[in-house]
């Protein structure tokens, strides 16, 4: 049975999402996993909750521990399959250092984790851990292939397709619920007879086509996404409304509470959270498969100081991350206890794609997913050495990703806007100097059209100096 090897295992929540899922797939199911961490107590609490699903599943899987770089290799030695979770530097302090420094030179971000300054910073000082990995990997499992969960994704993976000869995919949540979200949230309905195809890049990927029994759904979602930006969309009632949004499964209390919010911010003032991608559609053609709040700062058009409106008009959440990061913190203080030390813990198989990756592998029966890869010529209106977002087939032979061609015109061209900051970041990376760096977040949408260039040379100098050694030493 295969061996999987989970880098971050600290990511408690995520790592019974993947690992859990693995337990409930019988061909993985007596595999051997290894959790590595540098997170003495958050590894264990992701061993104790593991072993419970493991106990009430017939105590099938083998897990082990393995803390701190001085047992990273013996973590991966003879690996078939390492999934990647980790996040250099934390919350506090790198998290709030890409926040709060770009903020003193009028930066406002939402996220910042996959592209502008946040995220060029972020891939800096994860990147040579990631190669630090594939060394180990070369060495001791060389024939495994990484699943890459962290972002910036199109970064990292790219980073290590380019870089090293670890076979790669890199995996986002965003592909297989771009179309039920956007049908869903719009009283279309999702079910089984929806057929759609996506392709761009991570986080800014396209649904290309999106069709039920054959008839293009297009001309409909169009109609409706203009008036529920318009906040005059009918969506029943809250009771209803749910309805929609689930499809009848059960969601928890805290979903239902936010939902709550939602509807009632909807009903009072006609706005709601998914208003920068309908407009992006609106101008574009095409719906975008990553959140609205991340989509406000890939574009220099939501979040400006010259137009501090557009922030209410389009529901712009500010801060949105660290928010999130605080939430979560005080969160687990009250819901850990009940995942780590609770001995009748059990799973059920997610929607999450590293388990079908690997059971496909094992037993050669093919799957589809949406996969993050090196271009080579896949969409051919897209840089040849961008990594891109593209249906893949899996199976014995690995992950094989589908010929695209060109994308339509302006759906290439605004991912090239942020491909240039992918390339240029990587190219830091590689080279270790700072020019790249500052042309990286020159090139940034968002960071070009609010600051001078003066003003992003001396943001990133500082970003340098506060990171200090979470990041190599650039010249």
């Amino acid at each position: 049975m295969p061996k999987i090897t989970f880098m971050g295992a600290g990511s408690t929540v995520f790592a019974k999402n993947v690992l859990g899922d693995s337990m409930m797939t019988p061909a993985l199911q007596e595999s051997t996993i290894a959790l590595y961490d540098i997170d003495p107590v958050r590894l264990d609490e992701s061993a104790m909750m593991l072993e419970a699903i493991n106990a009430n599943n017939g105590s099938k899987a083998h897990i082990e521990k393995y803390l701190g770089v001085e047992n990273r290799k013996a973590a991966l030695k003879g690996a078939n399959y390492v999934v990647n979770a980790i996040q250099v530097g934390g919350y506090d302090p790198c998290t709030i250092t890409d926040f709060e420094i770009p903020k003193k030179y009028g930066l406002k971000q939402t996220i910042a984790d996959t592209l502008g300054v946040g995220g060029v910073f972020r891939a800096l000082r994860t990147i040579p851990v990631m190669l630090d990995f594939a060394r180990d990997m070369e060495e001791v499992c060389p024939d495994a292939w990484l699943l890459n969960y962290t972002n910036p994704m199109a970064m990292l993976t790219g980073a290590m397709l380019r870089m090293t000869g670890v076979k790669t995919v890199g995996l986002c949540h965003s592909v297989q619920v771009c179309a039920p979200t956007l049908l869903n949230e719009l009283g279309m309905g999702y079910d089984d007879h929806v057929q759609w195809k996506i392709a761009g890049i991570n986080h800014q990927a396209w649904l290309l086509e999106c069709t039920r029994d054959g008839v293009d759904l297009y001309p409909e979602i169009k109609r409706r996404a203009l008036l529920y930006n318009q906040g005059k969309l009918d969506i029943g009632s809250f009771e209803e409304r749910v309805q929609q949004l689930t499809g009848g499964e059960p969601r928890p209390g805290q979903w239902i509470e936010r939902m709550r919010e939602e509807y009632d911010l909807y009903k009072s003032t006609g706005r709601h959270g998914d208003m920068v991608r309908l407009e992006l559609m609106r101008r574009f053609g095409y719906y975008i498969t990553e959140s609205s709040e991340h989509n406000a700062e890939y574009t220099p058009y939501f979040i400006k100081k010259s137009y501090p409106e557009l922030i209410e008009r389009f529901n712009v959440p500010l801060d949105e991350y660290p928010r999130r990061c605080i939430h979560q913190i005080e969160d687990w203080k009250k819901r850990g206890h009940e995942l780590t030390q609770n001995p009748t813990l059990k799973h059920e198989r997610t929607r999450e794609y590293a388990s079908y990756i690997m059971e496909a592998m094992e037993t050669n029966v093919p799957t589809s997913i949406g996969g993050n890869v090196l271009n080579n010529g896949l969409i051919t209106n897209l840089p040849s050495n961008a990594c891109v977002e593209v249906p893949c087939l899996v199976d014995r032979n690995g992950v094989q990703p589908t010929f695209i061609g060109d994308l339509p015109e302006q759906c290439a061209a605004l991912n090239r806007t942020n491909i240039n900051v992918q390339l240029l970041t990587i190219e830091a990376a590689r080279t270790l100097k700072k020019d790249y760096i500052y042309q990286a977040v020159m090139l940034d949408p968002h960071a070009g059209a609010e600051l001078s260039i003066d003003d992003i040379v001396a943001m990133c100098d500082e970003l340098i100096e506060a990171h200090g050694d979470w990041m190599p030493k650039f010249h």
